[in-house]
């Protein structure tokens, strides 16, 4: 029985080896010198991509569902309440009614901005209790929107993923971090702005919004380099 064998394998003889090295190097220098250029003709500057906001599955304030997947593609500004709170509640709340009025001032191309306010009480924050806190601060159900999710739901989305401290006190009142929380696109969180003190924030919120904008509008192509290279050394506002 005859077996017949593969051709032998031409090696590549040195001289196109030492072409394909110098090819490659050239390409990386090219690479390397327009990723430079770009930043440093164009100074950019990113927000850092910290980690993966939580999946969810919650009730707005007109009783219909909204997921995480139904966001996906949008920016969204999150926040965290419940019914009837009324400090240090209405600090970020109203930071986040400030933001929705001044969104125009900021462009992000064709993406669109959400924003979502979290009850961590959904005991007492049904639909008509959502509503009312939704009128309080101006949201309108679509761009801005009041929901809320059971019990344990709400302590893996809001506790664990969002890392957003709260407890209730058993006397219909909660402790917790007054906090806004800022996810990209993808479903990343960008930026995280947690109270010490009730001071308004919206201008620093609305300067990283309009950071994230840049960016949405411009990595692509060769500037896509150009914006990781921002990301590799921490090109942070």
């Amino acid at each position: 029985m005859l077996i017949e064998q593969a051709p032998p394998v031409e090696p590549i003889r040195p001289r196109h080896r030492r072409r394909l090295v110098i090819a490659a190097g050239a390409f990386a220098v090219l690479v390397t010198a327009g990723v430079m250029a770009f930043t440093i003709l164009e100074p950019i500057q990113v927000l850092p991509r910290i980690r993966l906001a939580p999946g969810f599955a919650l009730t707005d304030q007109t009783g219909a569902t909204v997921t995480s997947e139904d966001l996906r593609g949008s920016v969204v500004l999150y926040t965290f309440t419940y019914g009837g709170c009324t400090e240090p509640c209405d600090a970020p709340e109203s930071t986040m009614a400030e933001i929705a009025e001044r969104i125009g001032e900021v462009d992000l191309g064709e993406t669109e901005m959400r924003f979502v306010t979290l009850s961590f009480d959904p005991a007492r924050d049904d639909p008509d209790a959502l509503a009312a806190r939704a009128q309080k601060f101006g949201a309108d159900g679509h761009t801005w929107t009041y929901a809320t999710a059971a019990e344990d739901q709400v302590r893996n989305i809001i506790g664990t993923g969002f890392k957003t401290w709260f407890e209730d006190r058993g006397d219909g009142t909660f402790s917790f971090d007054p906090t806004l929380i800022l996810v990209d696109g993808w479903g990343i969180i960008r930026g995280e702005y947690r109270y010490q003190t009730l001071a308004d924030d919206a201008d620093r919120i609305l300067r990283h919004i309009g950071i994230l904008g840049e960016e949405l509008r411009n990595s692509h192509g060769p500037n896509s380099l150009a914006y990781e290279a921002a990301h590799f050394f921490l090109c942070y506002p």
